[in-house]
């Protein structure tokens, strides 16, 4: 499996390759506009804030993908996570069992739980306002100016968790005249998009902006159980924006909102219920989960205010400020089935207010920034375990309280030692002081109080209560040699740190010391928590932009060593010493080592223009992943190094793309045809490998016809996206043991045994239309 994808790995880059040869016969002296992986502005030059300040993407020493809006637009993107299949060793995912909550992984290093008390391994910004929270992050493409991907450690200049990088969704800034647009799609499912956005000036220096989304879709499958639609699409959306800019000051306070009412998205079953017998159902995306105590609902919102002072030609001061907050509820049935054999109903709760302070210098041989940062975040989760066919009315329920209070002072600075060579260094202290409440409690007769239950306490089998002070230094240094403006051969070395914690999930009267008896206080403190996770990076790249910036190449090779690594995990666990799992505990743990290596390549080329009329164009774009991601060590819960039978979750050895855009003159306008395919190698939902959840490697073929007037005033699309309808697991549940050949299923938590799948997107067909007023 892994010879043939690596086969198609080849060809897709064979292909690049083709076109690489192929520029020069159609060279032209004019710049072109080419949509790609990294989009090319109309004058040929890509602008990135990837160092806190406004360079030349060319210019920037690590690895980053930039991808405009209207690129995004024309492709029929509606969402974060499709981005990925564009962008080098990047996995973005809808968690397991939501609508909303992002699972990020980049180079290998994520989180895919998003209960409090775990930290995000990739930083995700809106507007460099930072969101501590994987809950509601799951944006929608629309109002947008790009999507900047960092890849690799961002640790200096971003700060705590951003170890495996960074994202960053930049808004559309407002014209300077009138102006309204009306974006709406219709497709397959019944999908019904409308997007209204309006902007005006007020005066020369304020001007007001605003826009609205509504957005549904049907779901691809239904809820036998309940008669409800599964995995359909039920939002609404809006932001506004104040902007004051009167040359040397620039004010910008930005509002959103969000509220998402689709209906919960469970699971489909991958083996026969084990107590009921119940069948595997023939579509992927029926199911028939029974938990309904809750409504699937999420609802947040924030604001910002970014201020930018020019207090003389050289020097800036910038202040963001940022707040926001998210609630939701969800009913997340394990084990997909009507009974109460595994149902989970969870409530989560964030909020958080930050500040950031910079001071930007941009002289003639030195340029950087210094800065401070703060963040007070609050993450409350509760959710209930209920095991009713193992011991009638049993529940287990959970209440974690996360307080985080974190500040650090951080600089980076670029000076050119000569006209060719420049040196850059930075670094961050950062202080991280997490607290954390967690109180877990035992249920007979049903549901907790909390979801308008009848249960009776029972026992109280966790109550915890800690705090602890993370602190870290994160350097960064790299060197950049640039014959020309044309070309940038760099070297990097940069440090990333996610913070530690205690485990929310963590029951302590499972603690037991040396001797096998209760531990006391500090042993229990120990139990509980974790320690932070780093990543040490060192990247060799070259970037170029050659033939009049007809073709754009990136490559970049890496090798990262990934030390303290976060183990999350649930197990069953027999709390009443009767022989059968009444409950999951988490245990968490610093157990493993890794090593991460590989290569990426990235590249645009223009390959023929004005060949079939003045305007007409033909590029391709391409990347290009390829990831040896290794554990040198894993110590399991019973004190074995299990390293050899470990593998990194959500990250496949190749991730590779081939695009094209090509564009002819069609009466008064230009017809633009664009292709994208996608291939993402084998990669394991675990760390322990399971061959029911582990998704093969599989390619994603998308495609888009766009027609748009000459004046920019109207646009027409026809979207294709899977057009092979790929069935693939995207995410799972996984609570039993056996399965082998010979070997029967054995339930490690319930009684039906809980292996569930979640997929990505079928087949989809839809047709854009916009009106520019």
């Amino acid at each position: 499996m892994k010879k043939a994808f690596c086969q198609r790995a080849l060809l897709l880059a064979g292909c690049a390759g083709i076109a690489t040869f192929a520029a020069p016969v159609a060279a032209q002296d004019e710049v072109a506009d080419t949509a790609s992986a990294s989009e090319q502005a109309e004058e040929g030059v890509i602008i990135v804030t990837a160092r806190r300040r406004e360079e030349r993407l060319i210019d920037v020493p690590l690895s980053v993908t930039s991808l405009s809006g209207d690129t995004l637009i024309k492709q029929g993107v509606q969402d974060l996570t499709q981005i990925a299949q564009q962008v080098p060793n990047v996995t973005l995912e809808v968690s397991r069992g939501t609508n909303t909550t992002l699972s990020a992984f980049i180079r290998g290093v994520g989180q895919q739980d998003p209960v409090a008390g775990f930290e995000a391994g990739v930083g995700l910004y809106v507007d460099d306002v930072y969101l501590n929270r994987p809950q509601a992050a799951v944006l929608d493409v629309y109002n947008i100016e790009r999507i900047e991907v960092l890849r690799g450690p961002q640790g200096t200049l971003y700060g705590r968790n951003t170890i495996g990088g960074a994202i960053k969704y930049v808004t559309a800034e407002m014209p300077d005249e009138t102006a309204v647009t009306v974006r709406g799609a219709y497709g397959s499912y019944d999908q019904a998009d409308l997007i209204v956005s309006a902007s005006t000036p007020i005066s020369d220096s304020l001007k007001i902006g605003a826009s609205g989304a509504r957005l549904s879709r049907g779901g691809f499958g239904d809820n036998l159980t309940l008669g409800t639609e599964n995995y359909n699409k039920d939002v609404w959306a809006g932001r506004g924006t104040i902007e004051f800019d009167s040359g040397p000051v620039f004010v910008r306070l930005s509002g959103d909102y969000v509220k998402d009412d689709s209906e919960a998205r469970q699971g489909h079953r991958l083996i026969p219920g084990q107590l009921s017998g119940a069948p595997v159902l023939d579509d992927v995306f029926d199911t028939r989960a029974g938990l309904n105590i809750v409504d699937q609902e999420v609802e947040a919102y924030g604001g910002a205010l970014n201020v930018a002072i020019e207090l003389s030609d050289t020097m800036t001061f910038k202040s963001i400020t940022g707040y926001r907050e998210d609630s939701s509820t969800s009913p997340i049935d394990f084990d997909s089935l009507p009974a109460v054999d595994l149902d989970v109903p969870a409530i989560y709760e964030n909020d958080q207010l930050s500040q950031e302070l910079q001071l930007l210098y941009e002289g003639d041989r030195l340029s950087g920034v210094l800065g401070f940062y703060y963040l007070d975040a609050n993450a409350f989760t509760a959710f209930d375990v209920a095991l009713f066919t193992t011991v009638a009315g049993l529940n287990a329920q959970t209440l974690g309280d996360v307080n985080t209070k974190t500040w650090s002072v951080f600089g980076d600075f670029t000076y050119d030692l000569t006209d060719t060579i420049s040196l850059s260094v930075g670094g961050r202290y950062t202080n991280d002081k997490r607290s954390s409440r967690v109180l877990r409690t035992t249920f007979l007769g049903g549901y907790s109080d909390i979801f308008g239950g009848t249960g009776v306490p029972l026992a109280v089998t966790s109550d915890f209560e800690g705090s602890r002070t993370f602190k870290d230094f994160n350097p960064r240094a790299s060197i950049s040699w640039q014959p020309n403006a044309d070309h940038n051969v760099y070297f990097t070395y940069s440090q990333g740190f996610k913070g530690g914690g205690f485990d929310p999930r963590g029951v302590t009267t499972a603690c037991r010391d040396s001797a096998g008896g209760a531990c006391d206080a500090q042993e229990v403190f120990d139990f509980m928590s974790f320690e932070p996770e780093t990543v040490d990076s060192f990247e060799l790249g070259w970037k170029a932009s050659l033939l009049d910036n007809r073709l754009n190449i990136s490559l970049a090779g890496f090798l990262g060593q990934y030390d303290n690594v976060q183990i999350p995990g649930s197990v069953g666990f027999d709390s009443n010493g009767d022989g059968t799992n009444d409950t999951f505990i988490g245990i968490t743990s610093n157990a493993a080592s890794a090593d991460v290596n590989g290569i990426e390549f990235e590249g645009t080329a223009l390959v023929g223009k004005d060949f079939a009329g003045d305007g007409s164009r033909f590029s391709v774009n391409w990347s290009l992943g390829v990831l040896d991601a290794k554990f040198n060590t894993f110590i399991d819960n019973f004190g074995n190094d299990v390293a050899d039978q470990r593998v990194f979750q959500n990250t496949p050895d190749i991730t590779a793309h081939m695009g094209f855009t090509f564009g002819v003159p069609v009466a008064s306008g230009m017809m633009d045809f664009i292709g994208l395919a996608s291939l993402r190698s084998d990669a394991s939902q675990f760390e322990a490998p399971n061959p029911f959840l582990d998704q093969d490697g599989f390619v994603l073929v998308d495609a888009s016809v766009v027609y748009t007037v000459d004046s920019g005033l109207f646009s027409i699309g026809l979207h294709g996206k899977n057009l092979f309808d790929k069935e693939y697991i995207v995410s799972g549940y996984n609570f039993v043991a056996g399965g082998t050949p010979g070997t029967p299923f054995r339930p490690t938590l319930g009684r039906e045994g809980t292996l569930t799948g979640f997929y990505g997107d079928p087949r989809r067909i839809f047709v854009t239309a916009q009106v520019n007023f």
